[in-house]
């Protein structure tokens, strides 16, 4: 009976540690997928709204100092695409939301010929005012973005980057 009950007591005791390995196992390599993607989520976020800030910087001297301009618009598009593939629902919206501001504000300042930086640019203040969408849609996206990062994160009343027009009281 001694050896029973042993045998029993081994038996359970290897049975509880092999069951506590594979749960220990599947709640790490769940907390790992979620850290990866969180990473990957930061970097495609961080990735697009550096475009943005590049492609308005780059229209806006032009039409300031009367230049061309170029960008590789592919990587604005391969961008937006790979912010989406990581993000969550509501911030793939926002996303999208962003993206068609986006579009509208290049139809204003850099697709209409009649507004060619060279022969007829956009004063500060009709840049500022085609900009005022996509700097809405921004801030609606960074929030979406801080809400699904942490529920601790406040919402940001104001436009990332400044004031539009260059002046403190525009914001």
């Amino acid at each position: 009976m001694a050896l029973l009950d042993t045998l029993v007591t081994t038996a359970a005791g290897a049975l509880s540690a092999t069951i506590g390995v594979l749960v220990g196992g599947i709640v790490t390599h769940r907390a790992q997928d979620r850290q990866w993607l969180r990473d990957k989520q930061l970097i495609a976020y961080e990735e697009l709204i550096s475009h943005y800030a590049k492609f308005t910087m780059t229209i806006s001297r032009a039409h300031a100092d009367r230049q061309g301009w170029d960008y590789d618009w592919s990587e604005w598009s391969a961008a937006l695409t790979r912010a989406s593939l990581v993000a969550p629902a509501d911030v793939a919206g926002e996303i999208d939301n962003f993206g068609k501001a986006i579009n509208v504000f290049l139809n204003q300042v850099a697709r209409d010929p009649a507004r060619d930086p060279l022969h007829n640019p956009l004063s500060v203040e009709e840049f500022a005012q085609a900009s005022r969408a996509p700097a809405q849609a921004q801030v609606q996206l960074v929030n979406a973005i801080r809400r699904s990062l942490s529920k601790d994160q406040k919402e940001l009343p104001f436009w990332i980057g400044g004031s539009l027009t260059g002046r403190p009281d525009d914001t």
